[in-house]
């Protein structure tokens, strides 16, 4: 039988491969290791990557395109500073509910989630949070017309909520542990302002929502009631993956400290701010105007928007709150008109401040000049707002409380700052220092807030772009058949 051999030249070379063998193992792993660097931070791959990805949802609370076309919001405008302060862009992911918000962060499909998310223990499993952005309370919302009910156990028909959310998890917990009877529907194809409008609409008893939504929404449709709320305040705050590294989260917080607690009241006036100060009757008042009113001079105010750069809705929310688009209203202090103008502010212009469209044209033009008489760094929307208040008040009473907000260490750029003290010019111990002395401040503090009022019905009752389909945090204007019809041609939800 024959069997195989190794030549005997062959030999003294294995000997040599034998001896090297260690050290080509140890060879091999070196290679090995340096192709396998760690994982990077999730901060650092948020700046490789140039993109910060946020899930949010499409609401009024969260974000929207607002009536020219730019993004807003008070999640939107707060996470659109954090992309800037990390020197990246900011790309957005649309989610249909916070639920599935929170799930396009635990799966990786974005960096964080700002849509209002609701802090829990339970969400705490898989998730982490900053400190709170905003605080809320949860309630139960009812039909103007039926009966209040007084606690869950009372209730009587359909109770609809979003799935998966905090409010099912408080639910289930009162279940359990005091309304044994209690019942309810779980939705996953609907958002909170929808089930807001279905208990409006009659289609269905009881929702809970957010109390910031609420107020909202009761503008528009005056049919919904609070009952009681559900359980405690709820903090929100933004969400982000805890099977990833703290670095994005502690970036956040970072930013959150460094803001401070003055931008988020900034904030939160510029979207909440205002948002009671039209009660029911006022609500449907300025329905009955918008159909009955406000055709006749709607033309005026788009050719007065046209000719001074403004939106005609804030011209007409102005007009409103001065007269009621009332061309014959006359005041006791003398002034006259759709616009309230007084003789010399008339003779100024030379217009006919008792011919509607004048008058129209006329305050338009004297708003402009206010805005543009104020300092350059002032910006938007305080700008807008300081310049109403000086429109009601007069510019030199607006000089004043902007000094005085100056010496008592506040802000004179931002409406919030000057706002607080607007007060203070009806005190003597503070108007007498001044330079223009007495003025009505609590009445332009009341002005501002029901002008910024009617402007938000209007743009929703004659046609606000419809809610962005796509996120983008650049302005995008939507198709027009993308738009809201005009309440104007047809019968409007809230009429």
């Amino acid at each position: 039988m024959k069997t195989s051999a190794t030549p005997t030249s062959v030999l003294p070379l294995l000997g040599r491969l034998m001896r090297l063998g260690p050290l080509l193992l140890v060879g091999a792993w070196l290679t090995l290791i340096s192709t396998c660097s760690p994982r990077p931070s999730l901060l650092e791959e948020v700046r490789t990557l140039g993109v910060l990805r946020v899930a949010t949802v499409n609401s009024p609370t969260t974000y929207y395109i607002g009536p020219a076309g730019e993004p807003a919001g008070f999640e939107y405008d707060l996470v659109a500073g954090f992309a800037k302060w990390l020197g990246v862009e900011l790309e957005l992911r649309l989610a249909a509910n916070p639920p599935e918000a929170t799930e396009m962060v635990r799966s990786g499909t974005a960096h964080l989630a700002a849509a209002g998310i609701g802090v829990s223990e339970s969400r705490k499993a898989h998730l982490r949070f900053t400190r709170p952005v905003q605080t809320v309370t949860p309630m139960l919302v009812y039909r103007k017309g039926s009966d209040r009910p007084q606690d869950l156990g009372s209730l009587r028909g359909t109770l609809r909520i979003i799935a998966g959310g905090v409010h099912a998890e408080r639910l289930r917990q009162l279940k359990a542990e005091r309304y044994p009877q209690l019942a309810w529907e779980e939705t996953a194809d609907a958002e909170s302002e929808e089930l807001l409008l279905a208990v409006a609409s009659g289609e269905i008893d009881y929702t809970i929502a957010n109390s910031d939504l609420i107020a909202l929404n009761q503008r528009y449709y005056p049919e919904l009631r609070v009952a009681f709320p559900v359980g405690d305040a709820q903090p929100l705050a933004w969400a982000f993956p805890a099977d990833r590294d703290r670095s994005l989260l502690d970036a956040a917080e970072r930013y959150l400290e460094e803001i401070g607690e003055a931008e988020l009241a900034r904030l939160h006036d510029r979207y909440y701010g205002h948002v009671e100060h039209v009660d029911d009757y006022g609500v449907m008042t300025l329905a009955t105007h918008v159909q009955t009113r406000l055709p006749r001079y709607r033309q005026a105010f788009e050719h007065a928007a046209s000719q001074t750069g403004l939106d005609w809705r804030l011209l007409a929310a102005i007009g409103y709150q001065e007269s009621h688009w009332d061309a014959d209203a006359t005041s006791p202090t003398g002034v006259r008109g759709i616009m309230q103008l007084t003789a010399a502010t008339a003779a100024l212009l030379a217009i006919d401040r008792e011919d509607p469209t004048q008058s129209i044209l006329g305050g338009a033009r004297y708003f402009r000049q206010l805005l543009d008489k104020l300092p350059p760094e002032i910006t938007e929307p305080d700008r807008t707002w300081l310049a109403l208040a000086a429109y009601n008040m007069g510019y030199g009473h607006l000089l004043d409380a902007r000094e005085l907000t100056r010496e008592l260490g506040g802000d004179p750029n931002r409406w919030l700052d000057v706002r607080e003290r607007l007060p203070l010019l009806t005190q003597y111990k503070w108007h007498s220092r001044t330079k223009y002395g007495y003025a009505r401040g609590h009445q332009a503090r009341i002005y501002v807030g029901n002008v910024r009022t009617y402007y938000d019905m209007l743009v929703w009752m004659t046609g606000i772009p419809a809610m962005a389909a796509e996120p983008s945090p650049q302005p995008v204007e939507p198709p027009k058949d993308k738009r809201e019809k005009d309440p104007l041609k047809i019968d409007s939800p809230i009429l």
